[in-house]
């Protein structure tokens, strides 16, 4: 029994049993194989522009061709000219893992890739029942927080898609997990450099993982404050924990350095003065705050505070297993080991609302939490037993031990019939030929020629043709477009254009000339590129 002061608390925590090898083994046996379905058999093909994106990157990397793109996505923190360094708007350890599974396999495939993905979501499973058994001290709250994990609902439909979900989730939580192990260890020089490489590898899966080592520092000054002893040591742990950090890093700061003249993009930032998610696709990339204005940064904020309440009550906590999870948190407010994963949360979800609104409610939390999945089962499950426990010292006829297991059981009962639900709603199904529309454009449009098309992440994976986004500007701004990346045809898809481009439909500016086409709402104009 270990005894912590904070403050006028003092904290009693029991020493947490040791998981047998013999449970450890079954549970990870079963996690892998539900992962695998889960996996493989919820998503068989890429589904929007950041799995296009991803693979498409990882494929480039697998066959030879390095880190680099020959389209744009986005404008933002884009260079002048076509081919151009990949990962300058997200970050490159999905496609890296996807890379490297398809080399080991010798096969370009979308299956090669998500092979990474499924170890990953079953390690993810297996955190959730080592936190499980940690906090809750015994095998039914350690093997439902680790099955509840595997079926977490909305997430279901995303555990296989080579996208940033499952390398975040385990990384981040992993990282997680050593910064408050880190805190409950006396001598954890180790343990703070361990999570400091995590907080690395997080941040290059995704670039809100810059949170983690932010995180890190925190926690460290709010530890020192706490405890003023052997302060020159816990110094030296912070200094260890971010020199950790940079090592892992340097080889990304290097090669940004050397490509486009700065360890990091700093394009991204600009997402602070969005009025709307369609400025990610301004050109050039301008949102600045004189456009946003004090009501456009209230109304944006007010917006993400909406819809992100949505996503924390119906994604991260499944509706029904919400209040259970916050009284369970509540309930273990003052653990050290528990503190890293809710300052994490509450980061998390104050820069996805109050700082990057837009890209935060349309994504950017949805991804990010993830990493939070584990710690909310571990605390769902933690939450039932707490809340039976108190009816039960204020009903005499309650049986507790027996009302947990109802009401646990329950959740998990919950947890799989939703997953199964939206698994199967969700579901992308493999694909074995070109969808007709890419199949057409790519018999009228020349070979090695550049496209300007909505998504062109997608166009690449069907065709191999690359080109940029369709600008969210006006008609002229295409001319300027296409003279600056060498593009030299025009794909407008009804009904998913922006608005300023919309006029095209009814009065295509000179420099276009229309090409007939027998695809159902889809243009396809030749640009006049001017010398």
């Amino acid at each position: 029994m270990s005894v912590d002061q904070t403050g006028e608390h003092e904290i009693v925590y029991e020493r947490p049993n040791l998981i047998t090898r013999r449970e450890t083994v079954i549970f990870a046996v079963i996690a892998l194989v539900i992962a695998f379905i889960i996996t493989f058999g919820v998503v068989g093909a890429p589904g929007y522009t950041d799995v296009y994106y991803h693979f498409n990157a990882a494929k480039r990397l697998a066959t030879g061709l390095g880190l680099s793109d020959t389209y744009l996505w986005t404008y933002i923190g884009a260079p002048d000219r076509l081919p151009a360094p990949s990962h300058l708007y997200w970050m490159p350890l999905t496609s890296i893992l996807a890379a490297i599974s398809m080399a080991i396999t010798g096969s370009a495939t979308y299956a090669a890739a998500q092979i990474p993905l499924a170890i990953l979501f079953a390690g993810t499973a297996m955190l959730a029942f080592r936190i499980g058994w940690r906090i809750m001290h015994h095998r039914r709250g350690a093997w439902l927080s680790g099955l509840i994990t595997l079926f977490s609902g909305f997430f279901t439909r995303y555990w296989g898609a080579v996208d940033t979900f499952a390398p975040y989730a385990f990384i981040g939580a992993l990282c997680l997990y050593a910064f408050g192990s880190a805190l409950m260890t006396r001598k954890a020089r180790s343990v703070w450099m361990i999570a400091g490489g995590l907080a690395a590898l997080a941040h290059l899966t995704r670039a809100d993982g810059l949170l983690l080592i932010g995180m890190g520092v925190l926690l460290g000054v709010w530890r020192m404050i706490e405890r003023r002893r052997a302060l020159h040591r816990r110094i030296v742990y912070m200094i260890l924990m971010v020199l950790t950090y940079l090592m892992v890093m340097s080889p990304w700061f290097l090669r940004n350095q050397f490509e486009i003249g700065t360890p990091l993009p700093i394009g991204g930032t600009q997402a602070i003065w969005f009025s709307q998610y369609d400025d990610l696709f301004n050109f050039p990339p301008d949102a600045n705050p004189s456009d946003l204005g004090i009501n456009g940064f209230i109304e944006s904020r007010r917006e993400a505070l909406v819809n992100n309440i949505g996503t924390f009550v119906a994604v991260e906590g499944m509706i029904a297993m919400t209040p259970f999870m916050l009284i369970g948190l509540w309930r273990r407010r003052r653990d050290p080991f528990l503190r890293p994963f809710w300052v994490y949360a509450l980061l998390l979800h104050i820069a996805m609302t109050f700082v990057f609104p837009y890209p935060g409610y349309r994504g950017g939390l949805l991804h990010s939490a993830a990493a939070l999945i584990p710690f909310w089962a571990v605390l769902g499950v933690a939450g039932i037993d707490d809340s039976v426990k108190w009816i039960a010292a204020r009903r005499r006829r309650w049986q507790p031990e027996t009302a947990k297991r109802v009401f646990s059981f329950s959740l998990l009962g919950l947890a799989i019939l939703l997953s199964v639900q939206i698994g199967l709603a969700g579901r992308v199904a493999p694909r074995e030929s070109i969808p007709t529309p890419y199949l057409e454009l790519s018999q009228y449009i020349p070979a090695g020629s550049r496209v300007m098309i909505n998504d062109p992440a997608a166009l690449y994976y069907f065709t191999g043709i690359g080109g940029v986004v369709i600008p969210n500007e006006d008609p002229t701004t295409l001319l300027e477009v296409a003279n600056q990346y060498q593009v030299s045809y025009l794909v407008l898809e009804v009904g998913g254009i922006p608005a300023g481009i919309a006029p095209v439909l009814e009065s295509p500016p000179d420099f276009l000339i229309s090409i007939p086409l027998d695809i159902p709402n889809v243009r396809l104009y030749a640009i006049t590129i001017t010398p």
